[in-house]
């Protein structure tokens, strides 16, 4: 449901390989593998999705979901690397591209460690997760929060003592993904394995 409202919401290409977020699982196998897939990006969930044949037959320890998305990077390489400053930083530390002013050279897509970025097969330039800026600039959630039928995503300011994001992972046991980058990522993941990060 959250990858369809993204997709809905900011009019990004229905193709599987085209994604402002998507959904991975995480499969544990009973010799300690861990095995990675996305069906058709998680568009369609995976309750009818097959199994990866990498781990069929094998006897599953554990599995779950993770969620990939731009990090929000609080020093984004993808902003350094732009040569015309069509990928930037706004005041409240959003990283957004100026489609205007974006030339498609790809080069903010190879500087992020993350593989958030793609090239919109019809502009030609640079995409990727804004947070649904033009949302939150109007007081609403992104519109993957705000459809999560089961609560998985969680948006707010982390500057605000009530916000719910904070609220969420005060206590809670909380990473990021590839903390040693130095990129200072601001999505957080509650419970994450070390093989995610």
């Amino acid at each position: 449901v959250c990858l369809l409202a993204c997709k809905q919401e900011n009019n990004v290409v229905m193709e599987p390989e085209f994604n402002r977020t998507w959904v991975e699982r995480y499969v544990y196998s009973e010799n300690d593998e861990v095995f990675v897939d996305s069906p058709e990006a998680g568009i369609e969930g995976f309750a009818h999705a097959p199994a990866n044949v990498k781990y069929a037959g094998m006897e599953i320890e554990k599995a779950y979901f993770v969620a990939k998305l731009c990090n929000q990077c609080d020093n984004p390489p993808c902003v350094q690397v732009c040569p015309v400053g069509a990928t930037y930083k706004t005041a409240e530390g959003v990283v957004l591209i100026d489609q205007e002013h974006c030339i498609g050279c790809r080069y903010c897509i190879q500087a992020c460690p993350y593989g958030v970025r793609y090239l919109d097969p019809r502009k030609k330039v640079a995409d990727k997760c804004t947070w649904c800026y033009h949302r939150v600039t109007r007081g609403l959630k992104p519109a993957c929060v705000e459809v999560c039928p089961v609560g998985a995503r969680t948006f707010g300011d982390m500057r605000d003592p009530e916000s719910p994001v904070r609220v969420a992972i005060q206590d809670a046991s909380v990473a990021v993904l590839k903390p040693s980058l130095g990129t200072s990522p601001k999505v957080y993941y509650l419970g994450i394995d070390s093989e995610v990060r």
